[in-house]
């Protein structure tokens, strides 16, 4: 077993021990015991009473965080020409079709997010092995397969991302960085959490969201009182 550092346990000293803290309460926490040298993430894991090899269970849905990820998100958007001009004044970092397919299958994954065409589809399912283990694929259900592009850019650009419940059962986004103030941490992550109780399956039964942890890039994670999202 590692052995802990001293800057570590001085971190998980400050948690109280069996406590589960409100989200505003575990915002401030985070700030409170996160001490690295650059600027950390801000991530959130949701355990759901949910089995995602069932078609009927699975949790999957997009959120816009209303005070944005911190994070310089890489847009590409793979258009044709006459939507190049409106991917790109909407910010999208990389835009073009064809030269970028071959940069594709030659290995280049160095973006965050791919917006596409329907009609650009077709040409992007040959490149799933690469894509798809990436989280790259685009994928109508998460807004990123749309006529819209530029809507779509922005959209990403401002804090929008998706997420998917892993074959443990649980969900994990990033919700900010740890040198916004505690309340936008705290926005972000009730933004989050109102999303997936709203995606909450038919299907599954009993106590929804079984546990909630926050944590930063190194830190010890929080636990957040589940009541008032189990309750609705």
């Amino acid at each position: 077993m590692a052995k802990l550092t001293k800057k570590r346990k001085e971190a998980e000293a400050k948690i109280e021990k069996g406590a589960t803290y409100s989200v505003a309460d575990a915002a401030a926490k985070i700030k409170e015991i996160s001490n690295t040298k650059f600027d950390a993430s801000v991530d959130l894991a949701v355990r759901l009473n949910v089995d995602p090899r069932k078609a009927n269970q699975m949790v999957r849905g997009v959120v816009t965080l209303p005070h944005g990820t911190g994070k310089d998100v890489k847009v590409l958007a793979l258009v044709t020409p006459d939507k190049e001009e409106e991917a790109k004044a909407a910010g999208a970092d990389f835009v073009g079709l064809d030269e970028y397919l071959e940069k594709i299958k030659g290995g280049w994954t160095d973006v965050d997010v791919i917006i596409t065409m329907p009609s650009v589809m077709g040409k992007l399912g040959p490149l799933g092995r690469i894509l798809g283990p990436r989280g790259l694929m685009p994928n109508p259900k998460t807004g990123t397969v749309t006529m819209d592009v530029a809507k779509a850019v922005s959209d990403v650009k401002a804090g929008k991302i998706d997420f998917k419940v892993d074959k443990t059962g649980i969900v994990h986004a990033g919700i900010g960085k740890v040198s916004f103030d505690a309340d936008k941490i705290a926005g972000n992550a009730r933004e989050l959490l109102s999303t997936l109780v709203k995606l909450k399956p038919q299907a599954a039964k009993g106590v929804y969201i079984k546990s909630i942890y926050m944590s930063s890039t190194m830190s010890p994670s929080v636990a957040i009182d589940t009541k008032r999202f189990t309750e609705q």
